[in-house]
């Protein structure tokens, strides 16, 4: 078999029960993989510190839906609607740029072989390294989806408005911990949101017509200013008070009542979540500890499913009938069956 056939074939759909993801994967067949992610997030640093934020969150994005498998990534085709414009990503995911050029640079050290779901989650590692968090060994392997589901993404991401018994009921779901939830919270530790995810709660919390009464007076003059009633709802707020360093500052926000989002402040107010947030807002070294095992365990979320190494993160690779079903990963390498 030809070199060029063999990589033509690596271009097309590969069927297989869930992968079992490890650390390394791509040791043999593109060592340079993990470096060459790190780079283009470190040039995505220098260019826009929040960008990193932003692509951290696609592994949240895209893992709670169908599993790890970069199905967020895919634009609208006619034949495939795609989970862009979900209720919980329009006009709210950003970055995606990112993505593109980390799978362009593997793409030409190593073609067809490291697919968009292992991009975003070496991706969100590293920006949370990159910005004072800790670092970790990520599991990879994942198989990219040939389909998107925007139906999935609105049932179960969840709004802004959540509060901590819906948020523990859907993590529980993933088996994910209510310590989890807070830890995997702590991701707010970077980054902005929007004031169309805060007005409610400024001015009609919980139907009242009176904001929420858990914000801190000065703190709440302050986002008066920054989201008057009047206000273009796509401005942006910092989550935490260190918008562009990766620290325990979001718990710290939280215990004063300074919690930029009521997914966030929810978790101090409501008991079952409340110790968490104060033992990581006093030990900074607990919650990189916490943060690390959740996003492990979220990048282990898969369904058994058909998939492929995309060539382009944006769009499902073009499949050949006469060859589509006949390759497979076994430990990181592709066969032919």
């Amino acid at each position: 078999m030809t070199s060029l056939f063999s990589l033509f074939l690596l271009q097309y759909i590969i069927i297989g029960a869930a992968v079992q993801l490890r650390p390394h994967y791509y040791s043999k067949t593109c060592p340079q993989a993990e470096s060459v992610v790190r780079d283009v997030m470190k040039e995505a640093l220098i260019r826009e510190p929040r960008s990193l934020a932003s692509v951290m969150r696609f592994q949240f994005h895209d893992c709670f839906v169908n599993g790890c498998d970069a199905s967020m990534l895919l634009d609208d085709t006619p034949t495939i609607l795609g989970e862009k414009l979900a209720l919980a990503n329009i006009n709210s995911l950003r970055s995606y740029e990112v993505v593109d050029e980390a799978k362009e640079a593997v793409e030409k050290v190593c073609p067809g072989v490291v697919s968009c779901a292992d991009i975003i989650i070496m991706a969100s590692r590293d920006a949370v390294a990159l910005t004072g968090g800790p670092d970790w060994e990520v599991k990879l392997g994942r198989l990219d989806s040939l389909s998107a589901s925007q139906e999935a993404s609105d049932n179960v991401m969840p709004s802004p408005r959540a509060n901590a018994t819906f948020l523990i009921d859907l993590f529980a779901k993933f088996n994910l911990s209510a310590e989890d939830l807070v830890a995997l919270s702590g991701s707010h530790s970077i980054g902005q949101a929007r004031c169309f995810s805060i007005m409610f709660r400024l001015y009609n919390q919980s139907n009242t017509g009176q904001p929420d009464p858990s914000i801190e007076p000065k703190f709440a003059e302050k986002l008066n200013k920054l989201c008057p009633l009047n206000v273009d709802q796509n401005v942006t707020g910092d989550l935490d008070a260190t918008p562009v360093v990766f620290d325990n500052q979001y718990f710290k926000d939280l215990v004063s009542g300074r919690g930029f989002l009521n997914s966030d402040q929810t978790l101090f107010t409501f008991s079952e979540t409340r110790g968490f947030v104060e033992q990581f807002s006093s030990d900074q070294e607990e919650f990189f500890k916490a943060f690390v095992e959740g996003m492990i365990k979220m990048g282990d979320l898969q369904v058994e499913q058909a998939g492929e190494v995309r060539t382009n993160c944006r769009v499902v690779n073009s499949h050949h009938p006469a060859i589509a079903n006949t390759c497979k990963r076994i430990e990181g390498i592709i066969t032919f069956v």
